[in-house]
């Protein structure tokens, strides 16, 4: 969206310009439409999404995230809020639902058509985070006795209601899944070819499986859409790609803010309030300020080593910063690898190996390096110290940071939560206490 578009819809909001605010915002596309809310407090918001027309109202709000919703179902008439409601698909519902408070989600629900209820009541029967929240109901299943030509049949009638139909779950008498085939074969074989010779093997994802494991599994077998099955295989919903990858989208958001020491804002950074800034970031230093303790702690137990040797705390920001980069390198590249199933914690002892060896050569290198510089310019002794450090330094915070996300993973917790933040503090109070007792050995203090 163009700089002076923006402009001209700033200019008319401050001025209160009805008029030049609707020609404006009805010029937009739906995604700058998004783009322009998704600037604004919830007030402004609301102000703008009433004067888009009526067709392009419905798409706009289905491209918001379900937090910016929640807002605009707080600041809408009743009567806008139900025809918004109802045009939703069930599995964005849901989404929605999950943003309400719970007087407000059970008036929606009431008014919604007898058939749509069902379908939105059956996603939100399970569990919270598991795929049966995110799948859609509405999907059109073949039978296994039908022929290409009764199968597109099928298809054509459900054309206008199906979430999708170029990939086609194919059932037995119990809908259990048997296989799948696509709309592509389907059109290409002759009328009266069994649609059991046509299918393919099906993966599917089971209704309880995390949201994440199986959007997970739909974008690495590149599948345009993934069955969804109950406990006793039977098909109750399905997957599509572009779901897939929202989800994918959101958890790869909550990991960087979590490795980065922060929560996760559950809205758009400018839509986001100050004070929502603040709470998603203050928890997180409060518990490193007080994990920084530690490092106060080593420096006060070897104070009277630095004040032997002055020279050896010009090299503290220096070794721990050191320390602390090689444990975050170590811990993102495996939480990483945990995220695409690379590895898992069964893996634990391999990963503990190739970090060792890794952090083991980084230190070597960075070491040596050190070794010299500090030698040209202070003296031998020093040098020693400095390059044995960063070699103890390096291979220890390699090591830790490429296990702590699989022990985390391990006891069933979020792996970014113990990457970055937790490694550097520990990483720093350690490192110091190398250096300390190292420096000792060495130097004779």
């Amino acid at each position: 969206m163009s700089d002076e578009r923006v402009r001209t819809i700033e200019r008319a909001l401050g001025l209160t310009d009805l008029a030049e605010l609707t020609s404006a915002v009805r010029a937009l596309t739906p995604s700058e439409a998004v783009e322009v809310l998704e600037r604004h407090d919830s007030t402004d918001r609301a102000v703008l999404y009433r004067l888009l027309a009526k067709d392009q109202a419905l798409r706009v709000f289905e491209a918001l995230d379900p937090s910016l919703q929640s807002d605009l179902v707080r600041a809408l008439q009743d009567d806008d809020v139900a025809a918004l409601f109802a045009g939703l698909e069930p599995d964005d519902r849901v989404e929605l639902l999950d943003e309400l408070p719970a007087s407000v989600a059970r008036r929606l629900m009431r008014d919604l058509p007898v058939s749509e209820r069902e379908m939105t009541a059956g996603i939100l029967g399970y569990p919270p985070g598991s795929i049966g929240r995110r799948m859609s109901p509405e999907f059109v299943a073949l039978r296994v006795d039908l022929t290409a030509a009764q199968a597109l049949s099928v298809v054509s009638q459900r054309l206008v209601d199906a979430e999708t139909v170029y990939t086609l779950p194919v059932t037995d008498d119990q809908r259990a899944v048997v296989g799948i085939v696509s709309l592509r074969d389907l059109m290409g074989a002759a009328p009266d070819t069994p649609i059991r010779d046509m299918m393919r093997e099906a993966y599917y994802a089971r209704a309880t499986d995390s949201a994440e494991d199986a959007a997970r599994r739909c974008a690495d077998l590149k599948l345009l859409a993934l069955p969804v099955v109950d406990k006793e295989s039977r098909l109750v919903g399905i997957l599509t790609v572009d779901d897939a990858l929202r989800i994918l989208e959101t958890a790869e958001t909550e990991d960087q803010a979590r490795i980065a020491g922060t929560e996760p804002l559950r809205r758009p950074y400018l839509a986001s309030p100050v004070s929502a800034l603040v709470r998603a970031r203050v928890v997180w230093l409060l518990v490193l300020a007080i994990g920084a303790t530690l490092t106060v702690q080593v420096l006060e137990v070897f104070e009277s080593t630095l004040s032997q040797v002055v020279a050896l705390a010009l090299f503290v920001p220096l070794l721990i910063g050191t320390g602390g980069n090689t444990g975050n390198q170590a811990a993102t590249t495996v939480t990483r690898a945990l995220a695409l199933g690379d590895v898992g914690p069964r893996d634990i002892a391999k990963v503990l190996g190739r970090e060792f060896k890794v952090g083991l050569s980084l230190g070597l290198l960075l070491g040596s390096v050190a070794f010299v510089a500090t030698t040209a310019v202070y003296d031998r002794q020093l040098g020693i110290v400095i390059g044995l450090t960063l070699l103890a330094v390096c291979t220890m915070a390699a090591t830790v940071g490429g296990v702590m996300p699989l022990l985390a993973r391990a006891v069933r917790a979020d792996p970014a939560v113990f990457s970055n933040p937790f490694i550097t503090t520990f990483v720093d109070a350690t490192g110091l206490l190398m250096y300390f007792l190292i420096a000792r050995a060495v130097l004779g203090i």
